[in-house]
């Protein structure tokens, strides 16, 4: 599945060629995009070329070839975004390739004072360290007990990287994150940035900007105007395996 960004460069790219033959520049990509940088647009090609839907040809400027385009269901229109369908976690894939995907388990809800297991979907990977290209995956579900949940609906990520250490948080740990919109200052949270970027940091606000704090003094605190974050879940629960 390819995020709102991913798709949207996908079908410029397709549109351009159709009408000039020639692929657009990373300067039209970025403006028909509204992105700040043609970092994003690097990105965005890479993760498109390693999906499969998108192929660089070496030795040669602008040479991009569009390999296939999403496919619909049959007697069904395309998909909207996940954005227009309403929440679906964007975060970075699991380590998936070789497997075929788990069926998709709905974002639960705990069930208060009945005591019975609540199963979570783990909807992939997110980076505590350098924000990476984000996409949507379900990998796997977990059964935890109602005691370690927040009222309303959860899902499961896996950590990769180092940022959040001093707040107990390791590479490898499963957080678990209550589906929310907005956050108090000093709340974990998963964050997704330009709609393209999704990361988990401290939440701290610096007048009318967003600050992303890290938990390592290695990794500088990100700031932020607020058109370009999204608050897509406050963490409430941790899982480690010895």
């Amino acid at each position: 599945m390819l995020t709102r960004k991913q798709l949207e460069l996908l079908q410029f790219i397709q549109a351009r060629m159709q009408e000039s033959g020639v692929p657009p520049s990373f300067d039209e990509m970025k403006d028909a995009l509204d992105l700040k940088s043609k970092s994003g647009i690097h990105r965005l090609i890479t993760a498109l070329e390693e999906r499969g839907f998108l192929r660089r040809l070496p030795n040669r400027a602008r040479a991009l070839e569009i390999l296939r385009m999403p496919e619909a269901p049959a007697g069904r229109a395309p998909a909207a975004p996940a954005e227009a369908r309403g929440f679906t976690p964007t975060v970075v894939q699991g380590g998936l390739s070789g497997r075929a995907p788990a069926p998709k388990a709905p974002l639960l809800q705990a069930q208060d004072g009945e005591g019975r297991p609540v199963i979570v979907p783990v909807m992939g990977r997110i980076a505590a360290g350098t924000p990476i290209s984000a996409i949507e995956s379900q990998s796997h579900t977990i059964a935890m007990s109602p005691d370690f949940l927040a009222g309303g609906e959860h899902y499961a990520l896996e950590v990769r990287g180092d940022s959040m250490i001093e707040a107990g948080i390791l590479d490898g740990d499963l957080v678990v994150i209550h589906k929310q919109e907005t956050a108090n200052n000093g709340d974990i949270i998963v964050a997704l940035i330009d709609d393209e970027e999704a990361t988990l940091k401290r939440l701290r606000r610096r007048g009318s900007s967003i600050a992303l704090e890290a938990a390592n003094p290695a990794y500088e605190t990100r700031v932020l105007g607020p058109d370009r974050v999204r608050i897509q879940g406050k963490l409430v629960s941790l899982v480690r395996r010895y």
